[in-house]
């Protein structure tokens, strides 16, 4: 029997507007990764959550787990999903 690997929680913050937030949710819609996307340019109280957790004011910034990572960084994303 081959052994299933959860997914870890993922949850990306963007606003419409934002071209490398387009580029991680193709990446991740591609390599098969559910995740949760906020808007923070529609939601004001995401907006200050995601500057609380990761300092950022800026997006895309994605959480996988509690790991933050800023922008369109696909090493960081593919060591934390490990995606070959």
């Amino acid at each position: 029997m081959i052994p299933v690997r959860r997914q870890p929680r993922i949850v990306l913050f963007t606003t419409p507007s934002c071209p490398w937030c387009r580029a991680v949710k193709t990446y991740l819609r591609q390599k098969g990764f559910r995740f949760r996307e906020i808007d923070v340019s529609k939601d004001p109280d995401a907006a200050r959550d995601m500057i609380r957790r990761t300092g950022q004011r800026g997006v895309p910034v994605l959480l996988i787990g509690n790991r933050p990572i800023v922008g369109f960084d696909r090493e960081k994303i593919d060591k934390l999903l490990r995606i070959r």
